[in-house]
């Protein structure tokens, strides 16, 4: 079998993070929303894959910005995708 590819190694993936719980809830806090308000990510995406994370976990996904310098956005991790809403 041949070597296995680490997707986070390509340059055009983000940096993906799962947040603490604590955290979580501190964030959900200060923006005043609900996690199931998210944007919503599948537990099969390649990358959440990666990093262990699970139906649940909300994730920091941390992109270089042209005109922000650094973006910061927040996904919530979901098992399915079911005609067109996301569970």
């Amino acid at each position: 079998m041949g070597k296995k590819y680490n997707v986070m190694d390509h340059d055009l993936v983000p940096r993906h993070e799962i947040v603490p719980e604590e955290e979580a809830q501190e964030i959900l806090e200060k923006h005043d929303i609900d996690a199931k308000k998210l944007p919503k990510i599948l537990k099969s995406d390649p990358v959440v894959k990666e990093i262990g994370a699970k139906s649940g976990d909300i994730l920091r996904i941390t992109r270089d910005s042209p005109t922000a310098g650094k973006a910061i956005l927040y996904r919530l991790v979901v098992d399915e995708e079911i005609g067109g809403d996301i569970f």
